[in-house]
């Protein structure tokens, strides 16, 4: 039988006052009832669909395109393959060549953990210079399969510059993908064939929704 040895928090925490993408709306958490008043407690969340760590369906940037209710689940669960891309300047785009090694060993299905060691960045201006995923890298693990691409960074195209078209985002959404923003914790993915799960928030039309990403080391003992 197999069993979840460990689990690993990729997301980032959801509260007041949280680091979001500029310009999306403000996460607020509200007390709406409360044991005191109402002899329970509700919880009053307001927050965008890109909130956090969150996925987007390819209808973020195509307009006609799938929302995230309608995707298949199956995309958001499967055996993860972790790039290690530490070390890269701001804004340095990740290519083909960088992918050379570990793109062997991916199999159709496989989800792309992008590790760029980012996340230490996050809550800071720095954040939103963080290296990218370049068209060229996008298009070969597409080829290779990967449906569902994961960065601990708030975009996998560069943050800001919306003269750049947004390429991997579109790449993706025409093949039918899905991208995942604003992991953590990825050093921790330290065992093979990691589990991973993003699955979404059932958000009806939905751009993307955030996510409780994690990933699960297995004994199949």
């Amino acid at each position: 039988m197999t069993m979840v040895r460990r689990v690993v928090d990729l997301s980032h925490p959801i509260d007041n006052g949280m680091p979001v993408y500029p310009g999306d709306p403000v996460a607020r958490l509200i007390p709406h009832c409360t044991v005191a008043r109402d002899g329970y407690n509700v919880l009053r969340v307001e927050m965008g669909s890109q909130t956090g760590t969150h996925v987007d369906a390819p209808v973020h940037l195509q307009d006609g395109d799938t929302p995230i209710d309608r995707m298949d689940l199956s995309l958001f669960v499967g055996r993860g393959v972790v790039f290690d891309m530490r070390g890269l300047a701001p804004r340095e785009p990740i290519t083909s060549a960088m992918l050379a090694g570990t793109v062997d060993t991916v199999r159709p299905g496989d989800i792309a953990l992008i590790h760029t060691g980012w996340a230490r960045h996050y809550g800071t201006d720095d954040y939103y210079d963080h290296p990218f995923l370049g068209a060229d890298a996008c298009a070969l693990l597409l080829e290779r399969g990967v449906r569902a691409f994961c960065l601990d960074a708030p975009s996998i195209d560069p943050s800001g510059d919306e003269d750049a078209g947004y390429p991997a985002h579109h790449l993706i959404a025409t093949a039918g993908g899905v991208i995942a923003e604003n992991l953590c914790n990825l050093e921790l993915v330290d065992f093979p064939d990691p589990l991973i799960s993003i699955l979404p928030l059932r958000l009806a039309g939905g751009d993307g929704a955030p996510v409780r990403a994690v990933a699960m080391e297995l004994d199949g003992a």
